[in-house]
C-alpha cells in the first residue's frame, strides 16, 4: 500500500541532492583548500562540534559504517586534517580530533561553499531564513530516525 506524498517534498529532496552535487563538483578557487569528499565533510563537521571523539561515536553521529569510517579517517589523517590520540580515559582505544589545519580548512571550504551558493541564488535571497529553518528541521528529523 503506497501513501500519496506531496510532490513538492520529492522536488525538495531532488533539489537538495542536485545542489549538494553541484557544490562538490565546483571545486575550490582558493588553492589552499583541501578538497573533502561528502563523508570527509560529515566527519569534519562532527569533529568541529566536539573536542574529540572515539571512532565508534563518530560512526554513530555520521551514519557511516565503521569500515567506511576507518577509510575516511585514514584519508583525513593523511591530509593532516585530523589526528588520533590514545584515549586518556582507558589508554586502550583512540580518540580523534580536528587539527588546527583541519579547522582552518573546514572554515575555508565552508566559505567557498557560501560564496558559490550566494552567487547562484543572489546574495540577498528572500526566504533564506525560512529555508534554513526548514532544512534544519528536515536534517534533524532524518538523523533522529536513522536506521
Amino acid at each position: 500500500m503506497s501513501t500519496r506524498v506531496d510532490p513538492d517534498w520529492a522536488e525538495l529532496a531532488d533539489l537538495v541532492l542536485i545542489i549538494a552535487r553541484e557544490i562538490q563538483f565546483r571545486g575550490y578557487s582558493d588553492e589552499r583548500a583541501v578538497p573533502l569528499s561528502q563523508s570527509e565533510g560529515m566527519v569534519m563537521r562532527y569533529l568541529l562540534s566536539v573536542p574529540s571523539a572515539p571512532p565508534s561515536q563518530i560512526a554513530v553521529a555520521t551514519g557511516l559504517q565503521r569500515t567506511n569510517l576507518s577509510t575516511v579517517l585514514r584519508g583525513l589523517e593523511a591530509k593532516d586534517l585530523i589526528d588520533r590520540q590514545a584515549n586518556p580515559e582507558d589508554g586502550r582505544g583512540v580518540t580523534v580530533r580536528a587539527t588546527e589545519q583541519g579547522k582552518r580548512n573546514y572554515a575555508l571550504v565552508r566559505g567557498e561553499w557560501a560564496t558559490a551558493v550566494s552567487a547562484a541564488a543572489g546574495a540577498a535571497a528572500p526566504g533564506l531564513a525560512a529555508a534554513l529553518s526548514l532544512l534544519r528541521a528536515v536534517e534533524s528529523g532524518l538523523t533522529s530516525t536513522r536506521p
